[in-house]
């Protein structure tokens, strides 16, 4: 896992480079409460895996679903959604999440302790007592992000070290952080996270504090209860808020959920849970196909990463009709096909992991906290394709974190008496060219703006040496940047500078498919290494499209060209 320093470094990498990229996502409006009644007619309803009713009518009043089935009379005060043979699905659940979380004061501020052998237990990464309510933004774009592809509640954890505070349900919308919160305090959220410059600053430190914390916490315990019975003579105990944040996981009444990528941070895990006996949840998985058995030994409750690995497109196969004299292949060629072939390899295990689980018998959910939200839908479909059924996949997003988190009797199906939590799509979900129209948080109506897409021409012969200013919105604001094209014989070459680049930067590749462009560039520093990836529309003088950064995220980008070139 990487350490405090390691994303810091990558943040102020991403605040130096992040050139003309915006998120692509749906717009979405929600819709004025002219009425808290709503009726969905001619809907194809999935209720839960394995459980639908065909062309029905769904009625929600006062944020509950109020009657599901067949010729239901629709109220005089509704506001009626004729959803024309649509499927309506019960609102998904995000295992483990940032969403709607901002970073608390003490996680931005990373300033070194005179004694960093001893540190203040916030420089340290030790905040278990920290809510998530302390950090609710009701209007972060990531709440937004999430309900676009059809998550309506997540369980979310405050940012942090080892110990960043409690997680709680939330859903996806609402007005206040309060009118958010659906059910708080539920889990003791843990990180193998190390500190930056200071004790724990390792992940063996991180564990050998873990265990220290929670010795600790027993003894005190213990202590309070002999004092409670009987106080004569004995000394008052001193009030403690991180170490009585441990007693309801001693007690068995919150389980600890532990983030755990790697197959070595699972195991990590694991031994912890062993020593100490605490309930495990265990978050955000990517390489558990090999510990599935161990998994099961610690009957914990796991959720899987929504992340994937890019996957390697296929090359275009050469014209065999001029056969032409093969070299041998030097050492460094070798090394790189093998290479290769192991990135393969592994790409297809990962793909594959959601369905290992599920041949192993072992129940999952789904996180997002690592993941671009618009890519999830077809992670899902890559996932479904390398073994797992859509009907667990529809499990993990609904009935089974549901049920994990206690909350069966108010979301994870499409129900009388339940939170209207609704997603809403104009073909079944996990179907590829699927697009949600609407989606219900609490009863609230959000109506996904779905925006035509241009074609690409692939007839097309634009030019596109010049210069260009590219113009986008980063996290830090509005910036632009140059970028040179240059004809080279039947190809292109460039260069990009300015902005927030350090200095100029070569294109490492200029592709261009009738009116099609892509360029890839590499931004470096502090010794963190990205590559950034751009794919536009040219029109004439103008290019509008996407850059992709590494794991974080895909952007929109625009462009225009002097005429005077």
């Amino acid at each position: 896992m990487k350490s405090i320093l390691s994303r810091r470094r990558t943040l102020l990498l991403l605040w130096a480079f992040t050139f003309p990229i915006l998120l692509v996502a749906q717009d979405e409006k929600m819709m004025a409460p002219v009425s808290r009644t709503y009726v969905i007619t001619n809907v194809n309803i999935i209720q839960s895996p394995g459980r639908k009713i065909d062309i029905g009518t769904v009625v929600i009043k006062n944020g509950l679903i109020l009657a599901v089935g067949k010729k239901i009379s629709i109220p005089s005060d509704a506001i009626v959604i004729k959803a024309d043979s649509m499927y309506l699905y019960a609102g998904f659940i995000d295992g483990l999440s940032h969403a709607g979380i901002v970073k608390s004061k003490e996680e931005m501020n990373r300033d070194r302790p005179k004694d960093p052998g001893n540190p203040p237990p916030d420089k340290a990464g030790i905040t278990p007592q920290n809510s998530v309510l302390e950090f609710l933004n009701p209007v972060d774009k990531s709440l937004e992000d999430l309900r676009s592809v059809g998550f309506t509640a997540a369980h979310v954890v405050p940012y942090g070290g080892m110990l960043p505070g409690r997680g709680s349900v939330i859903l996806l919308g609402g007005s206040s952080a309060n009118e958010m919160l659906l059910q708080p305090s539920l889990t003791f959220y843990s990180e193998l996270t190390p500190a930056e410059r200071v004790y724990p600053a390792t992940v063996m430190g991180v564990m050998a504090k873990y265990r220290d914390l929670y010795r600790q916490a027993s003894l005190t315990k213990s202590y309070e209860t002999v004092y409670a019975s009987n106080r004569a003579g004995l000394e008052r105990p001193a009030t403690d808020r991180i170490l009585e944040s441990f007693y309801p996981v001693i007690d068995k009444r919150m389980p600890v959920f532990f983030r755990a990528e790697r197959v070595l941070d699972i195991q990590r895990v694991i031994s912890l849970q062993k020593d100490l006996g605490f309930t495990l949840m265990l978050g955000d998985l990517k390489e558990g196909w090999d510990v599935i058995n161990q998994i099961k030994t610690t009957n914990a409750k796991v959720f899987l990463s929504l992340d994937l690995p890019e996957e390697k497109k296929e090359e275009k196969k050469e014209d065999k009709t001029e056969k032409k004299e093969e070299k041998p292949k030097s050492i460094s060629d070798l090394e790189k096909e093998a290479l290769e072939k192991r990135k393969v390899e592994f790409t297809a295990k990962y793909t594959a992991q959601a369905g290992a689980f599920q041949k192993a018998g072992l129940k999952f959910g789904f996180s997002t906290i690592s993941a671009k939200p618009k890519d999830i839908p077809a992670n899902l479909r890559r996932m479904i394709a390398a073994g797992l059924s859509e009907d667990v996949a529809l499990a993990s997003l609904t009935t089974l974190p549901a049920e994990v988190f206690g909350l069966t009797d108010r979301l994870g199906t499409v129900d009388n008496g339940k939170i209207a939590n609704l997603v809403i799509s104009d073909k079944p979900y996990f179907h590829e060219k699927a697009t949600i129209r609407y989606v219900f948080v609490d009863g609230h109506l959000f109506k996904m703006e779905v925006k035509e897409i241009k074609k690409v021409d692939p007839n097309a012969k634009p030019e596109i040496a010049g210069n260009w200013t590219l113009t986008t919105e980063t996290p830090q604001g509005k910036s632009d940047s140059n970028l040179t094209i240059k004809k080279e014989g039947s190809g292109y070459s460039g260069k990009i500078s300015g902005g927030r680049l350090p200095e100029p930067s070569d294109l490492q590749r200029v592709e261009l498919t009738g009116n099609s462009l892509k360029f890839v560039y590499a931004v470096s520093m502090g010794g963190q290494a990205m590559t950034v990836t751009v794919e536009a529309t040219v029109e004439g003088d103008t290019l509008k499209g996407t850059a992709s950064v590494g794991q974080f995220g895909s952007f929109p980008l625009e462009g225009k060209r002097d005429p005077k070139f």
